[in-house]
């Protein structure tokens, strides 16, 4: 029976532990996770900055941006983000081809929520002269 207790002692412990740590991971806040960029040309490539504040405890690291295709090319912050400072997760998309588009760019990091997910949108017009 005692040793019954302890190792619920234990169980107990690390639950706990577990969820203060829980508490205390980074996390993302952006200004806003989706881009509309509108009719834009054909040929001109178009860029748009996401910018998100750590409102956790720990600093934040972004380990890799990949985007749904080749023509979305993004950057990002590659330091850790301290607590309350402000990252960039910068995106170009190349548009060549006239149409709509939808497309989805996938951080993962070390975040309360280790895969984030980000939009941009649009539609490209061919010039018409």
């Amino acid at each position: 029976m005692k040793r019954f207790m302890t190792l619920c002692a234990a169980i107990l412990g690390f639950t706990l532990m577990t969820a203060l740590r829980a508490d205390q991971q980074p996390e993302f806040k952006f200004e806003k996770e989706t881009n509309d960029f509108g009719k834009i040309p054909q040929g001109k490539p178009v860029s748009y900055e996401f910018k998100f504040n750590n409102i956790g405890e720990q600093p934040l690291i972004i380990s890799d941006v990949q985007s749904s295709c080749g023509c979305t090319v993004p950057k990002y912050t590659s330091t850790p983000v301290k607590k309350g400072e402000t990252g960039v997760i910068s995106v170009t998309f190349n548009a060549a081809a006239p149409g709509s588009f939808n497309k989805l760019l996938t951080i993962k990091s070390n975040a309360k929520t280790p895969v984030k997910y980000l939009y941009i949108k649009g539609e490209v017009v061919t010039d018409s002269k």
